[in-house]
């Protein structure tokens, strides 16, 4: 049996905020201008954010720190207001693991060329400005769950 809950991971403060810029889809220029810190210190405490939550990957980083509400989940939005065909729907948990395209073709036994495309309208579906965004956005509309995020981390 898989629970859905998982110990949580504590960010330091400047991790944390880092992290919720990038999964509000802003550019880590944009972060870290907003923190008033240069880029090279905003890339660092990424870093540290995603060694914490045992991840390479920003876009996983986001999904598990959702998961284990070591960033502030975002506020929930009507699911029946989003159609996303099932080809963009089975990308959302492979995006969310750090997959690139070739990954996720090989995965689901697909064409590289139509992974990328439905990638693209994932994108475009849920009005996400990034692949971390996207996590974001998967999140509000519950195509992505903290017990998803659980499952691939075991």
């Amino acid at each position: 049996m898989i629970t859905t809950t998982t110990a949580k991971v504590v960010l330091a403060p400047r991790e944390r905020q880092v992290l919720q810029g990038l999964a509000d889809g802003n550019t880590m220029a944009v972060v870290a201008l907003d923190l008033k810190i240069c880029h090279g210190t905003a890339e660092g405490y990424l870093k540290l954010a995603k060694n914490k939550l045992h991840v390479s990957e920003t876009v996983s980083a986001v999904a598990v720190g959702y998961a284990t509400e070591a960033i502030q989940r975002p506020p929930l939005l009507d699911s029946e207001a989003l159609f996303l065909p099932r080809d963009q729907r089975d990308l959302v948990p492979l995006v969310a693991q750090g997959m690139a395209a070739t990954q996720m073709a090989v995965e689901l036994g697909r064409p590289v060329a139509d992974v990328r495309k439905d990638g693209r309208e994932l994108l475009s579906s849920l009005q996400a400005r990034s692949r971390a965004h996207l996590i974001t956005r998967a999140w509000q509309f519950r195509v992505l769950t903290a017990g998803q995020v659980i499952a691939w981390l075991r």
